[in-house]
């Protein structure tokens, strides 16, 4: 799909969800700089959207170490080619800060922050972007919700009672991300609300060399899911501990532009 098409009636909206691991995997001296790979394989998930977590705004320690380390932001890095892309930081560290991050094709008309921390060990928060497409308002959470169950049950609270309040009734909307939930909880709290996700097996992305789990998931009100991917390979299980999930939808409804 190329930065000038527009949408039909039947058209696609692809939408992608990545942990990025701060840009940085293995541990110690062996630890190594993999921002350079994850942005040219970003642009080859070829996505409309892309919804990114753990990704660092700056990071004075990591940028003394690495040779290599960005001049940019991490978030703005990342972004290909006539992409827009707009960050928030959910944690502020020692040495820097990191949040969520999204990409988009489409121009990004607004963007909000939502601090959904559920206690001082985790740091978390909602990044909310509305977009133009074709001439169609749609909105965009990227979410990473924390470790333990019941702060992920009270997150699933905090974000959908952000939705009630953010998003008009009828707009189209996706959220998507890391919500670490090795289960179903989450998923069937948020069909309440008619957030669905692609009806199907599970696609595994955690962790990324072996996956027996799927963290992350993106979940849509007002379009019709078509299909769910995750790439594999030893190249996707080098750049971060999460495979990436990719998701299409129809957007009904959108003109041309």
């Amino acid at each position: 799909m190329s930065l000038d098409s527009t949408f039909g009636p039947h058209d696609v909206l692809r939408v992608a969800t990545y942990n990025i691991h701060k840009g940085v995997q293995g541990m110690g001296p062996a630890r190594r700089l993999e921002i350079h790979n994850l942005a040219l394989a970003i642009e080859t998930l070829d996505a409309d959207i892309v919804c990114l977590q753990e990704v660092r705004a700056a990071n004075r320690k990591e940028a003394s170490y690495f040779t290599g380390w960005p001049d940019l932001p991490q978030a703005e890095f990342l972004a290909p080619e006539g992409y827009e892309a707009a960050y928030r930081t959910n944690a502020v560290t020692k040495h820097g800060e990191h949040g969520n991050a999204l990409l988009s094709r489409w121009p990004i008309i607004a963007c909000k922050h939502e601090d959904v921390s559920d206690h001082r060990f985790e740091q978390r928060g909602l990044l909310h972007a509305e977009l133009l497409v074709a001439g169609v308002s749609v909105h965009a959470i990227v979410v990473h919700f924390g470790l333990i169950p019941a702060s992920r049950l009270r997150q699933t609270a905090r974000l959908k009672a952000y939705i009630a309040r953010e998003v008009p009734p009828g707009a189209p909307l996706v959220v998507a991300g890391d919500f670490n939930d090795w289960g179903t909880r989450v998923r069937t709290l948020l069909n309440v609300d008619s957030l669905h996700a692609f009806e199907g097996p599970r696609t595994l992305t955690y962790p990324s060399r072996l996956p027996v789990a799927q963290l992350d998931h993106i979940y849509a009100r007002g379009l019709r899911p078509l299909s769910l991917q995750a790439p594999r390979g030893r190249v996707w299980s080098r750049m971060s501990d999460h495979l990436p999930l990719i998701a299409e939808f129809n957007l009904p409804g959108a003109s041309a532009t």
